[in-house]
């Protein structure tokens, strides 16, 4: 059969509810007409002698590393990993973590802000028949795939608790991705949990995990419905930026 690329990653785009509102991407577009002007202004060349009176058109872009589909790296999580070690920033993470072998957990059926746990993950695993090996990279498909730009993004989906990700973790797992806005549970969810019991723990639990183990996960995925359950490779690597807690990733799956 002939290979299959599957794009799992989001567009970049403006206007929509991808993030809260604080960190949403801003993006100005300058077209072939204002292009052409730009060209006058360098070149000094008359506009009509331009082909078709075109320039190059050319995006201004405003965003956070953390905009549209990105892989974090552990530093995003805290300042250490492994227990002590200081933690990689995106330019260090191994290349090695971020193409390999992967499967999908189907999770869509968890309702909104259900933390998933370690035995949630290995039902699912039996249920697939599929036995994790080092470097996997797992996938998690939520209810917030259907939601992406819809105003209730944030607050859809499940997500994945400290125990869950520390299994994992301790299989060798270095690389996750989830299609919702974070890889915990919605905040909105959280910060009622909160309020409720006063545990500071369970605030980004699943990202803390990485103090413990360090590793990468990516948010906003799409297209996870598309995928096989296993049989395929993903490749998601990052944009090379020094010391950054995050890199942006055209992220697909590779079915042979």
């Amino acid at each position: 059969m002939p290979r299959r690329i599957i794009d799992i990653s989001v567009a970049l785009k403006a206007g929509i509810a991808s993030d809260p509102p604080y960190m949403l991407p801003q993006i100005s577009y300058v077209d072939h007409k204002a292009g052409a002007e730009n060209f006058h202004q360098v070149f000094g060349v008359p506009i009509d002698q331009l082909p078709d009176g075109a320039g190059p058109a050319v995006e201004n872009v405003a965003i956070s590393t953390h905009n549209g589909t990105h892989l974090d790296a552990p530093y995003h999580f805290h300042p250490t990993m492994d227990n002590g070690k200081p933690a990689l920033t995106i330019d260090q993470v191994p290349l090695e973590w971020c193409f390999n072998d992967a499967v999908k957990l189907d999770f869509r059926s968890k309702p909104d802000g259900y933390v998933c746990t370690a035995d949630d993950v290995k039902r699912e695993l039996d249920r697939l028949n599929y036995q994790l090996k080092p470097l996997d990279i797992v996938l998690v498909n939520t209810s917030a795939g259907k939601a992406y730009g819809q105003p209730d993004f944030l607050d859809t989906g499940c997500g994945m608790g400290r125990e869950a990700t520390l299994f994992l973790l301790k299989q060798g797992i270095r690389v996750t991705g989830t299609n919702a806005w974070s890889w915990d549970a919605p905040f909105s969810y959280t910060a009622k949990r909160y309020k409720e019991t006063g545990d500071a723990s369970i605030i980004w639990e699943g990202h803390k995990a990485g103090r413990e183990i360090g590793y990468c996960h990516m948010e906003k995925l799409s297209n996870l419905d598309a995928l096989p359950d296993h049989g395929f490779k993903v490749a998601c690597f990052p944009v090379k930026i020094e010391k950054a807690s995050a890199g942006w990733t055209r992220a697909v799956a590779i079915v042979e």
